[in-house]
């Protein structure tokens, strides 16, 4: 079926954004006499909302939900100022959401980022996308892999949340929360390779597609065709980011 709303993650997904997260992360726990990490051990903790970022960055014997409030009343307002200093757009990701919005599907995020920072990061780097929807961490709205989110998007974008509609959808994220967010919302899932986690671990979550380049997307959305197998396996693929500019 012609997919009619693409819903991307934002961290590892459209976004490099370790750098600023780390720093904000890093720059809070160091304020609270905490010990510090590395951009990657900070990779690896990022995917399941704010909290849980601080949650796992403090000492085992430190993880009351006092100190990760106090952790994040630190570094909110750091981040807030300094999200986008080093953040940066993954290469080929402006062309391709360019590209579908020429085609007339609708773009969308939903991201566990808290939701201030997600507005604020998809205006800096994407203010020529009109993106149907944009929603981050809300309160009251529970975190993904929970599909509430998903649900607010269709509602937004005008799709109907029934077997239908949700075939008209597909969801683009780097993380297992990702693919399971979309199996919990029943619509196809794509999983790519440049964010931070392995491709064992999205293999494991069973996608529809493991991608290695942004190309590959508009394969699948635009000619029915995939340089890469579902498995995983390598085939030659012909598209690239010029052909998302020039030709689609």
């Amino acid at each position: 079926m012609q997919k009619k709303l693409v819903i991307f993650d934002l961290d590892g997904t459209l976004l490099y954004t370790v750098p600023d997260i780390a720093a904000a992360t890093n720059q809070a726990l160091a304020a609270c006499g905490y010990p510090v990490h590395s951009e990657k051990e900070i990779a690896s903790y990022i995917g399941n909302g704010i909290n849980k970022l601080f949650e796992r960055a403090l000492p085992e014997n430190a993880r009351s939900q006092e100190e990760v409030l106090r952790v994040r009343s630190l570094f909110l307002p750091y981040y807030g100022e300094h999200c986008a200093d080093m953040t940066r757009p993954f290469y080929g990701i402006p062309e391709l959401l360019a590209a579908i919005c020429r085609r007339g599907i609708k773009v969308a995020v939903a991201s566990n980022k808290y939701h201030p920072a997600t507005v604020k990061l998809m205006q800096h780097f994407f203010p020529e996308i009109p993106f149907c929807a944009v929603f981050g961490e809300r309160e009251g709205v529970p975190r993904k892999p929970e599909p509430a989110i998903v649900w607010d998007i269709l509602r937004v974008a005008g799709i109907s949340v029934s077997g239908d509609g949700r075939e008209s959808v597909l969801y683009i994220g780097d993380s297992g929360v990702d693919m399971q967010t979309a199996a919990n919302a029943g619509i196809e899932a794509i999983a790519v390779t440049w964010g931070c986690r392995t491709r064992e671990e999205l293999a494991s979550c069973s996608p529809a597609y493991i991608v290695d380049r942004p190309e590959q997307i508009a394969d699948i959305l635009f000619n029915g065709s995939f340089g890469m197998c579902r498995d995983g396996g390598s085939h030659p693929t012909h598209a690239d980011a010029s052909s998302l500019r020039d030709s689609i």
